[in-house]
């Protein structure tokens, strides 16, 4: 039997046996991935460590970089990217993703939602999983209630599989605000909004010719730009006001260069499929030995949260035979049918034939990157600083 070691378990000693307990009772027989006596480390407070300092004591004196993501901890992205920053050398890596694929979850915020945060391995940086969406990710990082720090010098969301140009992006409305549907955007967008700079990166991933490999050329090609940008905000010369959306090509290394381009109106078509209600149900649900320790309890306290709504919906409506209802709120009637659908993005072939956009500097296989300001529009004045700031920083670098 396999006994696992929690370590910022978060829980008091006592509550962690009893939930186990009761994980372990869930398990199918046979299965003991989980023992009702859990091992805790001697140094386990039953408290988040805050500290952002760890591992290292000489972490405390150095610039602070705090890294998001939208595919989730398991990402390749991800640890290629926290890999190279830790191996630098030179910058407390801190770092909070999702637990699973928020990609397209737009600037959603989890909102009247408990989100469970656990502690993560990931290369050496000092990080954590969550439940939550990756502007959640952004915005508990900057709240100060997580770690001792609440501003890092740069935010860095990615590397995303996938590229994030045009209307993934954005979609402008009438009243000139933005609706996103890439999330690893709006993890660098949530840190603008809270004056913070930052960078969201995207690797243009292709099905059937790209591999794992290439988002460590992908780091390759950024980390200079990051480098940088670290150096020149400690300055207070690093441009303000926007964020960098850097777009790097299919094949990285053989890029044609770093070329500064404008948002374009190219967008995904959302494509809607209806499903079974087998196939829903299956989807939907994750075996216990699948999730960490953390998330096992998130589900057993939405389960039994769940399970209490429907013991206390049976004693109001015992005349009511339920079927099965999503219906609109307020309304009483119960006896309604159910019908289940996904949707997915689909690419549309674009006319648009400005070389200056993104998505076309990206198939030309330059590393496309666009200034992305808070307001609608980009001031001429922001503008320039930014272009002569790329400028000046591609001529240290080489």
């Amino acid at each position: 039997m396999t006994t696992p070691v929690v370590k910022n378990s978060f829980l008091p000693p006592g509550l962690v046996s009893n939930l186990q307990q009761v994980l372990a009772n869930r398990m199918p027989a046979g299965n003991d991935a989980v023992s009702s006596k859990p091992v805790i480390s001697d140094d386990d407070s039953g408290q988040p460590s805050s500290s952002g300092n760890e591992p290292g004591d000489d972490n405390a004196s150095k610039p602070i970089i705090f890294v998001t993501n939208s595919d989730g901890i398991e990402s390749p992205g991800l640890s290629y990217l926290v890999n190279a920053l830790v191996s630098e050398g030179i910058y407390n890596v801190n770092v909070i993703v999702p637990q699973s694929d928020k990609s397209a979850a737009g600037h959603s915020v989890s909102l009247k939602e408990t989100v469970a945060v656990v502690t993560a391995d990931i290369n050496g940086a000092v990080a954590y999983e969550i439940s939550g969406t990756p502007v959640d990710c952004v915005s508990l990082a900057l709240s100060g209630a997580l770690f001792s720090w609440s501003r890092p010098l740069l935010v860095i969301s990615g590397i995303n599989k996938g590229s994030s140009c045009g209307h993934r992006i954005s979609t402008a409305l009438i009243d000139s605000r933005n609706r996103f549907y890439s999330s690893v955007v709006a993890g660098a967008r949530e840190a603008l909004i809270n004056g913070v700079p930052s960078m969201s990166i995207s690797l243009d991933w292709k099905k059937d010719g790209s591999q794992e490999s290439d988002f460590k050329d992908a780091v390759t090609v950024c980390l200079p730009l990051i480098n940088a940008a670290m150096r020149d905000i400690e300055k207070g010369i690093f441009p303000k006001g926007l964020s960098l959306n850097v777009e790097v090509p299919t094949s990285p290394l053989t890029n044609k260069g770093l070329k500064v381009t404008k948002q374009s109106l190219w967008r995904s078509n959302l494509s809607w499929q209806a499903i079974s209600g087998t196939r829903h149900q299956t989807a939907s649900r994750f075996s216990s030995s699948q999730l960490g320790l953390g998330m096992q309890f998130a589900q057993l306290s939405r389960d039994a949260s769940a399970a209490g709504a429907a013991r206390r919906l049976a004693t109001q409506k015992k005349n009511i035979e339920i079927v099965e209802s999503v219906g609109v709120a307020g309304k009483s009637d119960f006896k309604r049918t159910v019908k289940y659908f996904r949707v997915e993005m689909l690419d549309k072939d674009e006319e648009e034939d400005n070389e200056d956009l993104d998505f076309r500097a990206l198939e030309n296989g330059f590393v496309a990157v666009s200034l992305l300001p808070l307001s609608a529009h980009l001031d001429s004045e922001t503008e320039a600083a930014a272009l002569d700031w790329i400028s000046s920083a591609l001529q240290v670098g080489e």
